[in-house]
């Protein structure tokens, strides 16, 4: 099955402590079923000094959240729904909002 979320798509968290939060996609990680979202699940870490952070120190940065815990936000209408599959032109398939019927790809 493949995911139904794509990287630079807008979603909003269903669950936790992040939960009505919406962001930007950021990266999405299949084989674990995971997606890390732009300003949301941010988790502090304790890092050394080293070449790309030179002063080290504590930084914050997101996690990755299940792909159970999200769902995306339709452009069209602007609310978060499922996501149906459809054939353009019988070899296309695209992505459809199961509440406006417009197509998101």
């Amino acid at each position: 099955m493949g995911l139904r979320i794509k990287k630079n798509d807008t979603a909003i968290v269903l669950s936790g402590k992040d939960k009505g939060k919406k962001g930007r996609v950021i990266s999405v990680k299949p084989s674990e079923d995971k997606v890390i979202i732009e300003n949301v699940n941010i988790v502090k870490k304790h890092m050394r000094p080293n070449r790309q952070y030179t002063q080290g120190g504590i930084i914050s940065k997101e996690s990755p959240l299940h792909i159970s815990k999200v769902m995306l936000v339709c452009p069209k209408c602007n609310k978060p729904t499922r996501i149906a599959n459809s054939f353009i032109d019988a070899d296309r398939k695209v992505r459809v909002c199961k509440k406006c019927k417009e197509v998101i790809d």
